[in-house]
């Protein structure tokens, strides 16, 4: 059954709104249950993606939770996750039982983490951190007294509370003041209501200039010549050359020869990420990483059916679809601020032309949308491709460097 099956994520965001972990869950078709088994083949699935034999974990610092039934607990997938970025998610009822316990208990001392969901702190018993990691509470802001003595017994007790649904900046707050992190659906994706008009900052503004004249080819002394005017631009350029990342045989110290070794595409995709990761809005960090990864999920997801040299466009559409809620403005008026392929247009403005099914389908792999199906299957990628794809990308979002 699982291999019909889409992955979908939900960010985990701390009090000051960054992204600290991700919910991975499989999109059931026709609202099929999940069963056991899909449980464990998702843990299997994204062990073998994202835990690299040679570069080990390769999501940094992220946590991953997911969903866990008793009976999964004893089963080898548990095995081919680092115990310190694995939280498994079990109903407080299944605790109850003995065995399942003294399981849930190995697991926790072994380092696992176990975030218990349904149940009241009260009923876990005083030893609670040795059963449980993070507990999940429902998270309604008419309710703040009574949340606020449930965080003071959890922080007590050194388990993390996790507040759940998260659907308004008012509760994102509220849960932010009680020192809870929170899964935030589709909420990271609205405007702060009162968050000012930001439009481009001076940093944005020679970015989009840089990206107009690469685009063109200009001479490379001419975009040399504009670089030197953000002193930080240029210091960001220079690391990312001489980083490990990038392989320069030696240390390269002029900005024309950084230019040059990099090369019109490379520099082109460098500007894109650096135009979003350059804004100054509030709520902007989780907003930027969902930019990366939707870039070059669009990417990989075309990768087949596109030529080569269209992977640049497809991420730049991917990019850029979140660029209107980054900068504050309209998207219109984003596109009136540079020129773009007619196809990436038409992708951001209606997910219209070559490049707008793609994008659809990464945007619906973030918002557990019943499209994901039907995009896939319009686009001939099977469901397994998506989801390879998908856990791609959200490695590839963590080691970028600009």
């Amino acid at each position: 059954m699982h291999e019909t099956n889409f992955i979908v994520r939900e960010p985990l965001l701390d009090p000051k709104q960054r992204v600290i972990g991700y919910e991975l869950s499989w999109q059931q078709q026709d609202n099929v249950a999940v069963t056991e088994d899909d449980l464990e083949a998702l843990i299997g699935f994204v062990a073998e993606n994202v835990n690299d034999a040679v570069h080990g974990w390769l999501l940094k610092d992220k946590k991953l939770f997911l969903d866990a039934v008793p009976a999964m607990l004893s089963r080898d997938a548990l095995f081919y996750m680092p115990p310190e970025r694995t939280v498994l998610t079990m109903k407080a009822s299944d605790l109850q039982d003995a065995d399942t316990l003294a399981a849930v208990q190995g697991l926790r001392a072994g380092g696992v983490g176990i975030s218990i969901r349904d149940g009241d702190l009260a009923h876990l018993g005083p030893n609670l951190a040795m059963s449980a990691s993070h507990v999940e509470v429902r998270f309604t802001g008419a309710d703040v007294a009574a949340q606020a003595r449930t965080s003071a017994a959890a922080r007590q007790a050194n388990v993390r509370m996790i507040g759940r649904p998260v659907t308004s900046w008012e509760d994102f707050d509220a849960c932010a003041a009680l020192g809870l992190d929170a899964f935030v659906g589709k909420l990271h994706l609205t405007p702060r209501p009162g968050t000012p008009v930001k439009g481009l900052n001076p940093a944005q503004t020679i970015i989009l200039q840089l990206m107009q004249m690469v685009q063109k080819n200009e001479d490379i002394p001419k975009i040399e010549s504009v670089l030197k005017r953000d002193p930080a631009l240029s210091y960001k350029l220079l690391r990312f050359i001489n980083s490990a990342g990038f392989g320069a045989a030696r240390e390269i110290q002029s900005l024309r020869q950084a230019i040059t070794m990099m090369g019109y595409a490379p520099m082109y995709r460098w500007l894109t990420l650096l135009l979003a990761t350059a804004s100054t809005s509030g709520y902007s960090a989780v907003l930027m990483e969902t930019a990366v990864v939707r870039g070059r999920l669009t990417e990989l997801l075309g990768a087949k059916a596109l030529a080569r040299g269209e992977g640049e466009n497809l991420f730049v559409a991917g990019m850029f679809s979140l660029l209107d809620r980054l900068l504050g403005l309209p998207m219109q008026e984003v596109l009136d601020t540079i020129q773009l392929p007619d196809e990436v247009v038409a992708a951001l403005l209606d997910r219209g032309g070559r490049y707008g099914p793609y994008l659809a389908l990464a945007e619906a792999c973030e918002l557990s949308s019943n499209l994901v199906v039907s995009l896939a299957k319009s686009l001939d990628i099977k469901p397994m491709e998506v989801n390879k794809a998908h856990l791609s990308a959200i490695a590839w979002a963590q080691n970028v460097a600009t």
